[in-house]
C-alpha cells in the first residue's frame, strides 16, 4: 500500500515532521515512527494506513505504486527500480 520511503519522501515534499503527519492523520507519533523505520512496505492496521494515506492525499500528495501511471499533474519524484 505504502512504503516507508514513500512516507518519508511525502513528509519531505510537504516540509512536515513526523509529529505533524501524526496529527494530520489522527494517529500517534510512535505509530508514524515505527512505520517509517520499517523496511519495504509499511505494515500496520489497515484503518491506520488508510488514515495516513488519506491525510497525505488531502495535503496534495499522490502515492504511486509500482508500474502505475501518475493520475495527477504537477511535479513529483519517483523511485527507479534498483538495477539487478
Amino acid at each position: 500500500m505504502i512504503s516507508a520511503a514513500q512516507m518519508r519522501a511525502a513528509r519531505a515534499m510537504l516540509g512536515i515532521d513526523q509529529r505533524t503527519l501524526a496529527e494530520m492523520a489522527g494517529v500517534s507519533l510512535p505509530t508514524i515512527q515505527r512505520m517509517e523505520s520499517s523496511k519495504g512496505n509499511v505494515r500496520g492496521v489497515v484503518s491506520t494506513l488508510t488514515k495516513i494515506v488519506d491525510a497525505l492525499d488531502a495535503a496534495g500528495i499522490e502515492l504511486i505504486g509500482n508500474d502505475q501511471p501518475s493520475q495527477g499533474r504537477g511535479r513529483g519524484v519517483r523511485l527507479k527500480e534498483p538495477p539487478v
